[in-house]
């Protein structure tokens, strides 16, 4: 997790600093050209003004968010981040593995999946030996949950 918050905060000191020095740099630049009715440079550089002040309050929230997370409240017994997790895949008869991240740390093809991704929102509070039903987008999957390693146990 201090991984994903550092690079939080790498994004958030670029984006402040772009807003800050950069564009307002940009900004009087293209307000010289003149008429800023019809000022394409001015209109982009303010558009991505925008952009940035709500990427920046989407950051400052999500580091907000990780902050809160209190390691010693996730359960010991049952599946929530930091978890890793084996499945058998009842339809396809194969046993598949999961981490399950925040969204930051995502990458499917390793096996590290999102609190809040379908899978993820599924397998929340879930123990060993549950089965599992997953909307998808290819459709309904179910799974039988065979095993379970908390952040706790990872830790250890």
């Amino acid at each position: 997790m201090e991984a994903v918050r550092k690079k939080l905060q790498e994004e958030l000191a670029e984006l402040e600093e772009e807003l800050h020095v950069k564009l307002p740099k940009e900004i009087q630049k293209a307000r010289e050209f003149g008429d800023l009715r019809e000022n394409a440079e001015y209109k982009a550089a303010l558009e991505r003004q925008s952009m940035v002040s709500a990427r920046i309050m989407q950051v400052r929230s999500r580091l907000s968010e990780l902050e809160s997370i209190d390691v010693s409240k996730i359960p010991r017994d049952r599946i929530a981040y930091g978890s890793e997790v084996v499945l058998y895949d009842l339809d396809k008869d194969e046993k598949v593995k999961y981490r399950l991240v925040t969204s930051e740390e995502s990458d499917p093809e390793k096996g590290y999946i999102s609190t809040v991704s379908p899978i993820g929102q599924a397998l929340m509070g879930k123990e060993e030996g549950d089965e599992v039903k997953v909307k998808t987008p290819t459709g309904l999957r179910s799974f039988e949950i065979r095993s379970l390693t908390t952040i706790h146990d990872l830790s250890d």
